[in-house]
């Protein structure tokens, strides 16, 4: 798999890395077993950068205990998600505490009183405990804002929606995000699911297959990331399978314009229900 240097931070990437949303907010040992199963067959196929959020339920504490013994070889990416100060500080030390010492990415997670906790990160990031600093929203009515703090110079790194039906990041958001050097890790690759319910016929894949693309979500992935402003993807999935098949969207030969355009047009046919 790519790996991508993130930005202008130095930080080294994969091009598919793993979301946790949903598929980690689970408890009890045969859960957490078939997670870190999961994270296993992830890390074996090159996936090194795993996402996560208090806003997940368990999955903070999960993913924590799947990396026991391999900390040191992953990165993490997690968010502080509160408009209190104090339960932001407390979010934030117990995240400590899950990985070792140190966050890789802090991210505020929807902006969500990014002013009280910006400082506070910046703190954390000057005393070694935290890699770079981030933003997150997955509205686009917030990318205004987004764009305002990644124009103040104090975050490394955006978190947004983005796949082959919805595009609107393409207009500013990533421009200015290239224009500044900030890292890009991208949600919401399949749409949370709705862009792979109901695939393309293998004969509609069949010109993508010269791009090592042999499903569907392989082929929404390697979309993204053929866009070269996008660093890392972050699909979450409940099977060690699917962890493998995602992360093998991460390498060359990527799309030309044609074949994005083509991929778009097969996503919009799924939106609308033509195919």
């Amino acid at each position: 798999m790519e790996h991508r240097a993130f930005g202008r931070t130095g930080m080294e990437v994969p091009a598919v890395g793993m979301g946790t949303w949903q598929t980690f907010d689970v408890s009890g040992e045969p859960e957490e077993a078939e997670r870190r199963a999961i994270v296993d067959a992830a890390i074996a196929a090159g996936t090194t950068l795993f996402d996560t959020s208090p806003m997940y339920g368990e999955s903070e504490r999960v993913l924590g205990n799947a990396l026991e013994g391999r900390r040191d070889g992953v990165l993490v990416a997690d968010k502080v998600w509160t408009r209190s100060a104090s339960e932001g500080r407390a979010q934030i030390e117990r995240a400590l505490g899950w990985y070792g010492g140190s966050v890789d990415i802090y991210q505020i997670h929807n902006l969500v009183a990014w002013r009280t906790h910006l400082p506070i990160l910046e703190e954390l990031r000057a005393a070694g405990k935290v890699g770079i600093i981030g933003a997150t929203h997955y509205q686009h009515s917030a990318f205004g804002e987004l764009m305002e703090l990644m124009s103040s110079g104090r975050i490394q790194m955006i978190q947004v929606p983005y796949n082959a039906a919805d595009r609107l990041v393409e207009r500013q958001v990533l421009p200015l995000a290239d224009e500044l050097g900030i890292g890009v890790l991208v949600m919401r690759p399949l749409g949370a699911g709705e862009l792979v319910r109901r695939p393309p016929s293998a004969a509609q894949l069949q010109p993508l297959a010269r791009f090592r693309v042999h499903t569907w979500a392989q082929a929404l992935l390697k979309w993204v990331l053929s866009d070269p402003r996008a660093h890392c993807v972050i699909p979450a999935t409940s099977k060690p399978a699917r962890a493998e098949e995602n992360a093998a969207a991460g390498g060359a030969p990527w799309f030309d314009a044609d074949t994005r355009e083509y991929v778009s047009r097969l996503a919009g046919k799924i939106m609308n229900d033509e195919l």
